[in-house]
């Protein structure tokens, strides 16, 4: 459960990145929620994972949930370059989430 609960919590972060790109476009109602509901919701999932799962272990995953999501979101919705060089990297670090999930305790 608190792998799912980790899962939902860097998902819920790229929301809340999303929001915080639409808040520059259009200061709104909506944006604003988005954008407060989407952390507020990453963070509660994110302490609920650290009561089973490691701090280091939970944070790192989260960071590089947000990161990846985030990045890819920018690529295919906002028109952010899409190097092969930063494709390979988003990789490295999706590798480096499988690696700190395989050796978890």
């Amino acid at each position: 459960m608190a792998w799912i609960a980790l899962a939902f919590a860097g998902l819920c972060e790229v929301v809340g990145v999303l929001a915080m790109n639409r808040l520059n476009e259009r200061k709104d109602f909506r944006s604003w929620a988005l954008l407060l509901g989407g952390f507020a919701a990453s963070f509660l999932l994110l302490s609920v994972a650290m009561k089973s799962i490691s701090m280091g272990t939970a944070y790192a995953i989260w960071t590089a949930i947000g990161t990846v999501g985030g990045t890819l979101v920018g690529m295919i919705f906002y028109g952010e370059s899409r190097r092969a060089s930063r494709i390979f990297f988003l990789g490295v670090v999706a590798a480096a989430v499988v690696g700190l999930k395989a050796l978890s305790d």
